[in-house]
């Protein structure tokens, strides 16, 4: 019997509980388009920037108008969250990752990659990762498994053998059909149907209970 050969992470909503900060952000910058925001959080939520923007815009737009929106509103998320950043971490996350340090870690994320690098340098949690995979380093991004095969690649483990943090139904469909077990993290859904386990925020006392228990067949 062996224990998990991984931990896979999710960003936002997992490490940084940044929902309210993105939606704010994409109010504030369709705002000078004259872009109507309604629904602004259930079109955003656990999809890639390149489609959001292409919701958002139409699909006329060519992708240097989709990459240039893009980078304009992430610079602007940016400007906001990191001076403000510890605040936003999930709670418990530095010291779950502390605890835990000697299980091998990645980060896999739709968000853009100067996001998580930003986030993750500015938190001092890069440290942790010996893996970062962002969404514009697979071809599909969630819901498809690609950037959990990914990251479970790079980090010499098997899918079956890693556990996957999310926060958003299209992560849990992505992990899963990466063939990895779930962890819920109730940041932005109450309830995330397929997880194994549904936590608040890492000081969930369940989750280390929980932890003890999780052993694989090798």
């Amino acid at each position: 019997m062996q224990k998990y050969q991984g931990f896979i992470f999710d960003l936002d909503g997992v490490i940084v509980d940044s929902t309210a900060v993105h939606t704010a952000v994409w109010v504030q910058y369709l705002k000078r388009f004259g872009i109507d925001s309604t629904g602004i959080l259930q079109r955003m939520h656990g999809r890639r920037n390149d489609e959001i923007v292409r919701d958002l815009f139409g699909d006329d737009l060519s992708e240097k108008e989709i990459h240039a929106h893009g980078a304009a509103k992430e610079a602007l998320y940016r400007q906001v969250m990191l001076p403000q950043l510890e605040r936003y971490l999930v709670p418990g996350i530095r010291d779950f990752l502390e605890r835990h340090a000697d299980v091998p870690m990645a980060v896999a994320s739709n968000a853009e990659p100067a996001n998580v690098e930003g986030v993750l340098e500015t938190a001092g949690l890069r440290r942790f990762f010996r893996v970062v995979v962002d969404g514009h380093q697979v071809e599909r991004p969630k819901p498809w498994p690609d950037v959990y095969w990914k990251a479970a690649s790079l980090l010499g483990a098997d899918p079956s053998h890693c556990l996957v943090f999310e926060d958003s139904e299209a992560g849990v469909r992505a992990a899963r059909g990466a063939g990895a077990r779930v962890v819920g993290v109730a940041t932005t859904c109450s309830d995330l149907a397929g997880v194994d386990l549904l936590i608040r925020d890492f000081r969930d006392p369940e989750l280390e209970e929980w932890l003890a228990a999780e052993y694989l067949p090798s």
